[in-house]
């Protein structure tokens, strides 16, 4: 121990100095915060080593989780446990940590840590375990499994947290997208989704009180009032440079990202929004700062670590409706992109400890694959210059032990943060002794904060004179003058609510209780009306319920989304449907009630009671109608009738040509619905409702299309000239057609591909239509190779390439096919190898190789793709096939010193030039990516790409992309159960079907009961080698402009 502490000092000796105002100097990087502060090394190589989570305990020693470095498979990782927890003491209160004991080895991945009542609880995924010192020697000698999620995903992002509420509940979140079951409310909860899951220490009453679509919830941060902020990734589908950021983890939300996985959550209409974006971050910490020595303007403000951006953001947090809403700055900063902040934490003095893991963690993160053992991170205190200095910060100088309730109680004001934590958490561990003095400040103090805490104490005593004892934090009921302290009231009804406290309604001692629910419902403040709903939807009071809750839906005009959520998942809670009705007679609730009686248990919600609202001009009930309506296809029959006289009108809006086609492409199941369709196909129906009837069915998902459909399409495709053919070539490949057709519509679709008046992209779409395996006639042969050439639109060579993939072709046709390997580009050169994989011809066989060898593209294909190919040939060919095999095994050593003496190759690149070769047909980057609103969607959003990652992670990512993939467009390999496979990016992992992006403008829906295997692949969409396509100046130029965006 004396080694470490003496190294250690005489590293913060030659580490830490300011080299000019707000500017900070460390080995390796520069850290930089706003003028007034200062930074510090507080924890640092050697004496401490990739940190990633830490917590205070009572007496300000510093537990720290520490990765051992590791990037295995996280089972085995599971199973060696090589990973840590040190406790690090400051010993002369400098500051800066210089004692160090091994609390805990041999754990899993320690991904969080929570302090609580004298046990640190550390996630490690699957687990939370409870670590405890039973004889203060610094080792954990006691482990418990506090929670067992059952599940660890690749990237272990099932579990993280934990966190502890004020309400005294131990917060934790899942995410990826596996499958777990917990036992709630006395029923098995399943769930796939993402979640903030909460339990009483104990580990009982497990429940969700979140729920989202994102791959990464990381974080939880509480406001005095108990509102939970959460911050994560991928909250939403990435677009514009939006992605991560920070949300309001309202009770019963339901979160983006848009996923199938949510498909079976009760919803109260859209997805929630973010309360703040934060684009591609990878936020993984936020605080509210609690204490006054940074003076009022930060008090309450968030601060999020932010492991992409290297950064550490500030947040202004301020009332907005029912949520809130922030102003954002950047606070601390590196220019070293190999500094990932983890862990943000306020130490009791008001400082702010940040903990930067290094760079060696790699395995889900894409911004390298290169592995830097080097950059093993540190711990930073960051403190005002200036500030006031606390007396006796924990209150380590009280003794808390010999102090009454009474005297406890004076503590739940003061000034000090950590002290007033432990006071709430003394009187809570008294329970009943502590109710009287928590009764008499909730009566007499003038002090909000007291009498909020007091509420907060209250609520972790599981007692009821604890509950009766919250009525208390009402205004009295003989003086309704009184305006009551808001956030006092805010949290009693939340701790009714927590409780499920039927009483605060029905007991006649609760009439004060019962009047702040009313009161809050009026609309006098947008947040309590929030929370006071949150109660009333946990209670489950009937009688009171439905009707307080309309009337304040009618009231509330102001589209305040979290308010409304709130009020409509409080009517889905209470599950009346009788009383819930009346609000479809009020045109200022009939949103608001549709919504909850569709969702909840028995709403017994009927088709007649939703199409008046299908034609309302009320935008916005309109299209609730039109959401409800699409959730219950049985309602088919029933609305046919409805459809059959939409589609019979003489002429249609805009709006409605595009809309109408969605509405009925959710019914084309009926069989009802399906005649109604073919009729309208037929000759006579105006060209608007024939147009729109094709539509429906390019958007319905049959396992067989109706045969009074197919003939109707073959009809519109042997007219020639018709204006309805690039519909009706979309529309017969919506489903497969049934055998007595297929025939017929194989030629006429031939037919249409032949016919050079139509479209490129007409004919294209035709011959994808055409079943796998159709002969290919010599004229679209030549048709398709003519469209694969580099001059030709990305989506127009991607198209070709496809059918190709898929035709028969004979031998001579495929000797031709080997030859444009010479001249097409990587993206289709990888798309068209499996047509050679229908022969074993010898001399196709040699012939493919010999092109190989002289092809610009093979550097784009790898070993894994081409092996398996030559495997089914002759010896002769295989025999062929192994020089070229062993010149495409690169190693990762070898990629090193490619990238190296690529980077070092690069003249200064030009953003202008680099726009257009971004644009250009032969990068095709625009087709995959976007930029801002413009560009693909098959790969990650680009918006802020310079933001995030360097040129030499740019320049992997172009030449080596299968090297790491970002998380939510992994490569994923479907195997049927015909035979077939699949490679691509999962679009949708919905529960009958799922939907591959292959390429640029280009899906595979499989049928979830087809699946033989799916697994994760090796293999990136996007074709490797690009460096070999480019010349050295355009490569140049291509990264300067991704550098520049941010």
């Amino acid at each position: 121990m004396k080694y470490f502490a003496v190294a250690f000092a005489s590293y913060l000796m030659a580490s830490s100095y300011s080299m000019e105002a707000a500017e900070f100097k460390f080995p390796g990087h520069t850290l930089t915060v706003p003028d007034g502060f200062t930074v510090e090394l507080v924890a640092g190589p050697p004496f401490i080593e990739r940190p990633i989570s830490m917590d205070f305990d009572e007496r300000g020693r510093l537990y720290v989780t520490i990765s051992s470095g590791s990037n295995d498979n996280v089972q085995k990782q599971l199973a060696d446990k090589p990973h840590s927890v040190v406790r690090l003491e400051d010993t002369n209160g400098d500051g800066r940590y210089d004692k160090k004991t091994l609390f805990a080895d041999k754990m899993m991945f320690p991904a969080g840590a929570m302090w609580f009542d004298g046990s640190l609880y550390v996630s490690a995924p699957p687990s939370i375990w409870k670590l405890t010192d039973t004889n203060d020697d610094g080792v954990a000698d006691k482990r418990e499994e506090w929670f067992d999620g059952k599940t660890l995903t690749n990237c272990a992002n099932d579990l993280h947290g934990p966190h502890l509420g004020p309400d005294g509940w131990i917060y934790w979140c899942k995410g990826a997208f596996a499958e777990q079951t917990h036992e709630v409310n006395g029923k098995p909860f399943t769930s796939r989704a993402a979640h903030i899951f909460r339990a009483r220490p104990d580990g009982s009453r497990i429940e969700p009180v979140m729920t989202g679509g994102m791959d990464n919830p990381s974080a939880i941060e509480f406001t005095p009032t108990g509102e939970r902020l959460l911050v994560g990734t991928f909250f939403q589908k990435p677009e514009a440079g939006k992605r991560d950021g920070i949300i309001h983890a309202i009770y019963g939300g339901v979160h983006g990202k848009v996923n199938a996985v949510l498909d079976a959550h009760k919803k109260t209409g859209d997805l929630m929004p973010l309360m703040t974006h934060l684009g591609p971050s990878a936020s993984c910490s936020i605080i509210q700062y609690r204490s006054l020595t940074w003076g009022h303007e930060f008090e309450e403000n968030l601060f999020v670590a932010n492991f992409n951006l290297h950064n550490v953001t500030r947040h202004v947090m301020k009332p907005h409706g029912a949520t809130f809403r922030t102003q954002d700055e950047t606070f601390l900063s590196s220019d070293n992109p190999d500094f990932h902040p983890t862990c943000l934490l306020e130490d009791a003095d008001g400082t702010l400890l940040v903990i930067d893991t290094g760079g060696w963690y790699k395995l889900c993160c894409p911004t390298s694959q290169l592995w830097k053992p080097d950059v093993i991170g540190a711990i930073y205190r960051i403190r005002r210059t200036g500030a006031s200095t606390i007396e006796d910060p924990r209150g380590l100088k009280l003794d808390w032990a010999k102090s009454t309730p009474a005297e406890l109680t004076k503590m739940l004001d003061d000034e000090r943060p950590r002290v007033v934590t432990r006071a709430i958490h003394q009187l809570a561990a008294r329970k009943t002794e502590s109710i009287p003095a928590l009764y008499e400040v909730l009566v007499k103090s003038k002090s909000e904060d007291a009498r909020r805490n007091a509420v907060w104490a209250l609520t972790q005593i599981d007692d009821p004179k604890a509950r009766r004892a919250v009525y208390a934090a009402f205004p009295p009921t003989d003086n309704t003058a009184q305006r009551p302290d808001e956030t006092v009231v805010q949290a009693a009804l939340y701790s009714i609510g927590l409780w499920r406290d039927r009483n605060a309604l029905e007991a006649p001692e609760a009439f004060s209780a019962t009047l702040a629910f009313s009161d809050a419902l009026s609309g006098r403040n947008s947040a309590t009306a929030r929370v006071a709903a949150e109660a009333l939807g946990r209670i489950g009071d009937k009688s009171f319920g439905a009707r307080h809750l309309l009337r304040s839906y009618a009231w509330d005009n102001s589209d305040d989304r979290a308010l409304e959520h709130s009020l409509i998942y409080a009517l889905i809670e209470l599950n009346d449907p009788e009383s819930t009705a009346h609000g479809l007679t009020n045109a200022a609730t009939q949103r608001g009630a549709l919504i909850a009686l569709d969702q909840m248990e028995n709403g017994g919600l009927k088709p007649e009671q939703v199409t008046p609202f299908l034609t309302s001009t009320n935008a916005k009930l309109k299209e609730t109608a039109s959401w409800i309506a699409s959730r219950h296809p049985e309602w088919g029959p029933a609305l046919a009738g409805f459809f059959r006289d939409r589609l019979a009108a003489r002429s249609f809006t805009t709006a409605e040509q595009e809309e109408l086609p969605r509405s009925v492409a959710d019914f084309t199941r009926d069989a009802a619905m399906q005649q109604v369709l073919a009729d309208t196909l037929k000759e006579g129906s105006t060209e608007q409702a024939q147009l729109i009837a094709l539509r429906a069915i390019a958007q319905s998902k049959l396992k067989e299309a109706p045969t009074s459909w197919t003939a109707e399409i073959i009809r519109i495709l042997n007219a020639g000239d018709s204006a309805l053919i690039p519909e009706s070539v979309l529309a017969a490949g919506a489903s497969p057609s049934a055998k007595v057709h297929a025939a017929q519509l194989a030629s006429a679709l031939s037919r249409v591909a032949a016919n050079k008046t139509q479209s490129v992209e007409v004919r294209l779409n035709a011959l994808a239509t055409m079943p796998p395996g159709a002969v290919i006639e010599p004229q679209l042969f030549d048709f398709l190779r003519e469209n694969m050439q580099p001059d030709k639109p990305v989506m127009t060579r991607s198209a070709a390439a496809g059918v190709l993939a898929k035709a028969k072709l004979n031998h001579e046709q495929l000797l031709k096919l080997a030859d444009e390997l010479k001249s097409i580009g990587p993206m289709e050169a990888a798309k068209i190898l499996p047509a050679f994989g229908k022969t074993t011809n010898e001399g196709v066989g040699l012939k493919l190789i010999a092109t190989l060898k002289e092809a610009k593209t093979l550097s784009s294909l790898r070993v894994e793709q081409l092996k398996p190919l030559f495997a089914k040939f002759p010896a002769p060919v295989q025999s062929q096939a192994e020089s070229l095999l062993a010149s495409l095994n690169m190693d990762a050593e070898k990629q090193v010193a490619h990238l190296d003496e690529l980077l070092a190759s690069l003249k200064d690149g030009d953003v202008r030039r680099g726009q257009a070769v971004f644009n250009s047909p032969q990068a095709a980057c625009a087709a995959c990516h976007a930029i801002g609103y413009a560009g693909g969607r098959l790969g990650p959003d680009l918006t802020k790409i310079g933001r995030i990652r360097n040129e030499r992670d740019l320049l992997e990512a172009i030449v080596y992309p299968s090297a790491s993939f970002v998380r939510s467009y992994e490569s994923m390999v479907v195997v049927t159960h015909s035979g077939d496979d699949f490679s691509g990016v999962l679009k949708t992992d919905g529960t009958d079907e799922i939907v591959l992006a292959t390429g640029p403008g280009s899906e595979v829906k499989i049928a979830r009961k087809d699946l033989q295997e799916m697994r994760p692949g090796t293999l990136s969409v996007m074709p490797a080698g690009l460096d070999e396509q480019l010349s050295t100046q355009e490569l140049a130029d291509l990264i300067a402009f991704l550098k520049a965006a941010k």
